[in-house]
């Protein structure tokens, strides 16, 4: 089993409620640009941002003329100058600035809002609104209320908090959205059209979403089968590798049942269809993707955290201030002394903190063959305890070899059982089948033409060979049957890690095969340095326990999760996080991706199916253990970055709110609005350098490398 990669951060949550509840539509046809809009800001929520690119290149021309002929926190600069109407140009530039570049904000706002959960969108938007309304007050009163007087206006700072604001979104959008949509990637599964068979026995080509259950429709060689349903004419090998993970070709035949989604092989077959939208395996995928994004989604990050408490903090301390002044001083100083509370909350430095690291990160993650879809997985990581992984693939190279070959009947040799074993699994590229092919290869075993071959799901499968009848099975096939066979060398195989299928005909079993896997040379590494991070290492697998707790013994300390169906996988990461586990799910296939959008942080490596790789937080490009050690390490590193950066972006709040409301105005110290804001400015200058120092420190041990 190849294995790949939150949960997708960037995905329309509205429309996945509505997508799975008519999905009778043609799956092909969603709105893809709709979907590119939709981008998770921050706050739990997701919301319409617009493309930050474009809005950052122009709002910064626009920002510029602002920047020149506008005084920076009443401080006339040196490379500043005005003309005749050069307030009246500011004051349209800024206001386009407001409503153009500050709309991706205000939208945001008013979700969080929306929500009751002020964050950083909030933190912006109050800061931006404050300082262009009372600009605009400003601008109003030295033209037409007091000619004479002069009432300092924010145009300057609001200029920069939109373009810094907008810079930092573009930065943190760009390391992490490189990948497409899961959703989008399952519905281009199904075809948009369709070969239905009418009563007559006539095609016509209608749209998915006109199919119901109950008709026929054809599908041809090559074609991709558009939904559930039971094969009622001709033969075929199916590819569902894609649908459930499993790499092998399918031979369908009168009765076998096909799953929409997987990939018609050379023949050509009828399909009677018995689920369409809601009742089809593909769109129950898609609901339990959708329902774990969506619980996923409502994770809070450490930024938006402590961008809530300074909005409350800066409106509470804003508030206070404008009454104490208005007492003392009058409307005007308290008013003045309210603003500037507000403006210099405005989280300059905060705002690119966490997008300046995450860039950095995801820069030396590329480097390092991981890809970090989403940035809220390198948060988690520091509170993961427990890694749920496949063994095959992951633990284990994939690649089985034929340990053992035994004929239990007399008249059979060793020879002959392999014979028949590899002449069942010809077509096939299952690894346990390519195992079998392969020592029938190295042995120079001809072998026969097999007819009507055809798995049976959790058995194995069934067929003829020169003209007799043969099962290949599993030893649970033959306890549920009563069959007799030898339970003692069952048992050793098993415990030496060997997987085992019998060959049987006419209900009596006549030979048998062990094929084992071998273990990761680092596997046993990787298991210790998990431990050792006080990390719960489990392993999951569809293989009999015996041979499971054989890998296991090899590995060290692991948990053992065997006998498992791939539906099982979700409903155990579920388990774990009941029971208030941080879980991290490795995994690979589409039967995964709920489990993958369900974990905490979805793990995929390696190339697999889109779904599986859009459905996950992390990719791991290379197939080496090592390299989730190097993402829990990075991901560390990278979160006491995001901390630093935090106290430098939010820290000099602390002082400068409570110096700019006037705290310490009885002895004469009061914080200027140029001084708060040449604060700002270094704040801001300290927490790029402070991301920059980001490096990814390798994992302990001798680890494959």
């Amino acid at each position: 089993m190849i294995v790949y990669v939150r949960r997708i951060a960037m995905t329309k949550d509205e429309n996945m409620n509505s997508d799975m509840h008519s999905m009778n539509m043609d799956m092909s046809s969603m709105d893809h640009g709709q979907m590119d809009d939709e981008m998770d800001m921050g706050g739990g929520h997701m919301m319409h941002m617009g493309n930050f690119k474009q809005k950052f290149w122009l709002s910064l021309i626009v920002a510029i003329p602002i920047f020149i002929l506008s005084p920076f926190m009443g401080i006339q600069l040196p490379f500043q100058f005005t003309f005749t109407g050069s307030d009246w140009l500011v004051l349209i530039l800024a206001s386009f600035l407001f409503f153009y570049g500050g709309q991706p904000f205000l939208s945001g706002a008013k979700g969080e809002l929306q929500e009751k959960s002020p964050a950083m969108m909030t933190l912006i938007s109050m800061g931006i609104s404050v300082a262009y309304i009372y600009s605009l007050y400003a601008f109003i009163a030295n033209h037409f209320i007091n000619p004479n007087g002069h009432v300092m206006d924010f145009f300057w700072e609001l200029a920069s908090l939109i373009v810094i604001m907008l810079l930092g979104h573009w930065i943190e959008m760009n390391a992490v959205m490189n990948a497409g949509n899961a959703m989008e990637k399952m519905a281009a599964l199904l075809p948009g059209m369709v070969h239905v068979v009418d009563a007559d026995g006539h095609t016509k080509d209608v749209a998915l979403h006109d199919l119901t259950e109950g008709q026929t429709v054809l599908v041809q060689a090559g074609e991709k089968i558009p939904a559930d349903g039971d094969v009622v004419k001709g033969s075929s090998s199916v590819n569902e590798s894609l649908v459930t993970g499993e790499a092998k070709a399918i031979t369908k035949e009168n009765g076998d049942q096909v799953i929409g989604g997987s990939v018609n092989g050379n023949g050509t077959i009828s399909v009677k269809v018995t689920g369409t939208g809601e009742n089809g395996y593909l769109a129950q995928v898609m609901k339990l993707v959708s329902e774990a994004q969506q619980e996923q989604s409502k994770a809070e990050g450490i930024a938006d955290k402590v961008s809530k408490a300074l909005f409350y903090a800066a409106l509470s301390v804003g508030i206070v201030a404008f009454f104490v002044w208005l007492a003392i001083s009058g409307p005007t100083t308290a008013l003045e002394r309210m603003v500037t509370v507000l403006v210099i909350a405005c989280p300059h430095a905060l705002g690119v903190a966490i997008p300046l690291v995450v860039a950095r990160s995801t820069s030396i993650a590329a480097t390092n063959g991981l890809l970090i879809r989403d940035r809220h997985a390198i948060e988690t990581a520091k509170r993961v305890d427990t890694v749920l992984m496949d063994k095959t693939g992951t633990l284990t190279e994939g690649v089985f070899k034929v340990n053992e070959v035994q004929a239990v009947q007399n008249g059979l040799s060793d020879q002959q059982v392999l014979q028949i074993f590899a002449s069942l699994e010809t077509g096939s590229s299952h690894p346990l089948a390519t195992g079998i092919l392969t020592a029938a290869k190295e042995q120079d075993v001809k072998l026969s033409d097999a007819q009507s071959v055809q798995t049976v799901q959790g058995v194995g499968l069934n067929g003829e060979v020169d003209g007799t009848a043969y099962s290949i099975v599993t030893a649970d096939y033959l306890e549920k049957q009563q069959l007799e066979f030898d339970r003692a060398k069952f048992e050793a195989l098993a415990a030496q890690g060997n997987s085992v299928s019998y060959l049987i005909s006419d209900q009596k079993v006549l030979g048998l095969i062990a094929q084992g896997d071998q273990i990761k040379p680092e596997a046993k590494a990787f298991i210790a340095a998990l431990n050792g991070m006080n990390i719960q290492p489990v392993m999951l697998t569809g293989d009999n326990e015996p041979a499971a707790k054989q890998v296991a013994s090899q590995l060290g300390n692991i948990t053992v999760k065997a006998n498992l169906k791939p539906e099982d996988k979700e409903k155990i990461v579920r388990q774990y996080q009941d029971d208030g586990h941080q879980v991290m799910m490795v995994g690979d296939g589409i039967n995964d991706a709920p489990s993958l959008a369900r974990a905490n942080i979805g793990v995929a490596i390696g190339a697999g199916t889109d779904v599986a790789i859009d459905s996950a937080d992390v990719i791991l490009v290379k197939s080496n253990p090592k390299d989730i050690l190097n993402f829990l390490n990075l991901a560390r590193a990278t979160n006491r970055k995001m901390n630093q950066n935090l106290w430098w972006g939010a820290g000099y709040n602390i002082i400068a709110i409570p110096l700019a409301a006037g705290v310490l105005a009885g002895i004469g110290i009061i914080l200027s609005p140029a001084v708060g804001a040449l604060i700002m400015s270094l704040s801001t200058i300290i927490v790029a350098i402070n991301a920059m120092t980001l490096k990814m420190r390798a994992p302990t041990g001798n680890v494959g490398v």
